[in-house]
């Protein structure tokens, strides 16, 4: 049971991520190499010393099965272990955790045969490969009821046909986990199937890659895909026909948790260079920190962080109860809904205490607040998710069959003056 403490021995782990953090990652989050690169042998010079560190102290891969390779820890441990990765860029590939990679691994662990096991989850695993994830499609946006590519049975292959966009890190992907439709005139919710693509198979077509919030074109992460014949044999289906979408949901679930703690560590990030400057920024008459509105901005956006925070670590605690995504599932909508606004909150104000500064491309306010938008639109718009929360919430409620509502206070007053009354007669009859 987790009561606000952490148990000794994972907090001295965490106070060393702190250190490690601080003095060995942070210092080159500017650094001009991208940790998605696996095929730049650069990178690797950098990256591999810096995963051997995180392997030595027991958390490389921490979300996966021991069995797999890592530490099989629950969504509590996850969420506070996130709340410091989610600060520097280069943190998730150094513990083996970047998206899209994470989930990946965790599908193809779940529902991968042997054979797909061995030939891309193992090299995964071991930071070897990067991944793509390639499920959104230009007119359809992330509903799969409105999913046009295709992938036809053909002798002992599949065919696909299609465009998909905002395809996760395909770029330096190795292979990509591609979404298509396979049955079209079943449910929506069978009628696709999941493939694992190899990067090099014939018809692969990256249209563009687009960069998302405040990347350059030149670190442009998302790709615009054509698929063209893509012709993959039958044992590369995932998890069987027509559970692309239940395989999705197991996929998306802990993410969402995932990415709302390192979301708090950029807030953080925001919330510390914000009051370092209302200490530091002097005025005539004193510092920044000496004014009301100043006060105003950091008593708000100290409260925001921590209530989101205790909202993200109960609902990591529900899903470690009730090992039950669907049992959760309003809880995670509440979490992405909440998400991009406490971000963008904290970071708006922080830009305002750093006036001209703020808004310059010196400091990181205007790509945080770029990146609060694409949270809002990331894993499913803020609206979708607000309907889940809403749904979920008015299955609890029945309907009343009298003409006023039950909390009508004339009706209540009528009810509690007759209980009254029979409760004196009650007791003059005893006496």
């Amino acid at each position: 049971m987790w009561d606000f403490e952490t148990d000794p021995e994972y907090q001295e782990k965490l106070d060393w991520v702190e250190q490690f953090m601080r003095e060995d990652l942070e210092p080159i989050d500017l650094a001009p190499l991208d940790p998605y690169d696996k095929k730049n042998p650069e990178l690797m010079r950098v990256l591999r010393p810096l995963q051997q560190k995180v392997k030595d102290h027991g958390l490389w891969a921490a979300h996966l099965d021991p069995e797999l390779g890592g530490q099989g820890y629950g969504q509590v441990k996850l969420a506070l272990l996130n709340e410091i990765v989610g600060r520097s860029r280069w943190a998730p590939s150094v513990f083996g955790s970047q998206a899209p990679d994470s989930g990946n691994a965790e599908i193809i662990a779940m529902f991968g045969t042997d054979d797909q096991k061995s030939r891309y989850l193992q090299p995964l695993l071991n930071g070897e490969i990067s991944s793509c994830y390639s499920m959104t499609e230009p007119q359809g946006g992330s509903d799969p009821g409105l999913f046009t590519t295709s992938a036809v049975r053909d002798g002992d292959d599949w065919v696909i046909n299609g465009e998909k966009w905002f395809s996760s890190n395909a770029r330096y992907a190795s292979f990509y986990i591609v979404m298509a439709v396979t049955n079209p005139e079943a449910r929506t919710h069978q009628k696709m199937s999941l493939f694992i693509v190899p990067a090099e198979t014939p018809g692969i077509e990256i249209i563009r890659n687009v960069g998302v919030g405040g990347e350059s074109s030149a670190h442009a992460s998302h790709g615009y895909i054509r698929y063209n014949d893509v012709r993959v044999p039958a044992d590369h289906v995932l998890g069987g026909e027509g559970q692309a979408f239940a395989i999705a949901q197991t996929r998306l679930g802990g993410g969402r948790v995932h990415h709302a703690m390192r979301t708090i560590a950029m807030a953080r990030k925001a919330f510390d260079m914000m009051c370092e400057r209302a200490v530091s920024r002097q005025t005539r008459k004193g510092p920044l920190g000496d004014f009301q509105m100043t006060q105003e901005k950091i008593a708000d956006s100290w409260i925001q962080i921590e209530q989101f925070r205790l909202l993200v670590l109960r609902t990591a605690w529900k899903i470690d109860k009730y090992h039950d995504y669907q049992k959760v599932r309003r809880d995670i909508a509440a979490v992405k809904v909440a998400m991009p606004g406490v971000l963008h909150d904290v970071v708006m104000r922080a830009m305002q205490l750093h006036g001209s500064l703020g808004v310059s491309d010196e400091m990181p306010f205007v790509k945080m607040l770029v990146a609060s938008q694409s949270l809002a639109i990331a894993d499913g718009p803020t609206e979708v998710h607000k309907l889940t929360v809403a749904r979920r919430t008015l299955r609890e409620y029945e309907p009343v069959d009298t003409l006023f509502p039950s909390g009508h206070l004339p009706t209540r007053k009528a009810a509690a003056r007759e209980r009254l009354a029979a409760l004196l007669e009650h007791e003059v009859a005893d006496f």
